[in-house]
């Protein structure tokens, strides 16, 4: 009751409004009925690593060729969004300049896209390097992930994997050196017991290799499963 009453008046005294254009928001969310309707929810995708692809069949997993003939560390990838406006102009105010409500709204668009999903062990955003940590004083990841794993009754574990060499920016590399970029930079050195399904949370997918290295360590270590929710696909 106390947390219902508090919420209310939070409400009350700071009402909804959309982090796109600053309008009211709708529905108790921080997005307004014009600017949601103009959210690139993703189509359909390649199952393994989010890549759009032409309209499949209902209930088909589709995969795109280049996973067909080498399968990716992450068995199915899902991307609630295309990185295309808005979204485009939300992430990186969430990454690069602290708009942590962004990362709320993220979850709980996320939480409504992948509501009938089978449901992991753990949910695990990617971590950054304790270097770049401090610098930044947050991991946009997380921002996203604690109150997914909170709304979608998931257990979070943020210290399961560990980001153990501090790497180079991926947004400066081509396609070639993100993978060789991010060469052993995840260990998992939680003592905990291993969850046989864990979810990879991130920001925004792009080539895939910040997942797929952070997905190869988790599999060395004991986990059965690795999945990847990302806020959105890059094209």
């Amino acid at each position: 009751m106390l947390r219902a009453g508090a919420g209310t008046l939070a409400t009350a005294l700071w009402p909804a409004r959309c982090l796109v254009c600053g309008d009211p928001g709708e529905d108790g969310r921080d997005l307004c009925g014009r600017c949601d309707r103009q959210l690139p929810w993703s189509g359909p995708a390649c199952v393994r690593c989010g890549l759009p692809l032409p309209a499949a069949l209902p209930g088909e997993a589709a995969t795109c060729t280049l996973c067909e003939h080498e399968p990716p560390p992450i068995r199915h990838t899902h991307a609630a969004f295309t990185y295309a406006a808005p979204v485009d102009r939300l992430l990186p105010r969430l990454k690069f300049h602290g708009d942590l409500a962004t990362g709320r709204l993220c979850a709980r668009l996320m939480a409504e896209r992948f509501a009938e999903l089978p449901l992991p062990d753990a949910l695990v955003p990617v971590p950054l390097h304790g270097k770049r940590l401090r610098e930044r004083g947050y991991n946009q990841a997380r921002e996203i992930a604690a109150p997914l794993a909170q709304q979608m009754g998931v257990p979070l574990r943020d210290r399961l994997l560990q980001r153990i060499r501090h790497t180079r920016p991926q947004s400066k590399l081509d396609a070639d050196a993100r993978q060789a970029n991010l060469c052993d930079a995840f260990a998992v050195r939680d003592t905990g017991p291993l969850p046989a399904h864990v979810v990879l949370v991130d920001d925004v997918m792009t080539t895939g290799a910040t997942l797929h290295a952070a997905a190869w360590a988790l599999r060395e270590a004991g986990v059965r499963r690795v999945d990847a929710w990302v806020v959105a696909r890059a094209l």
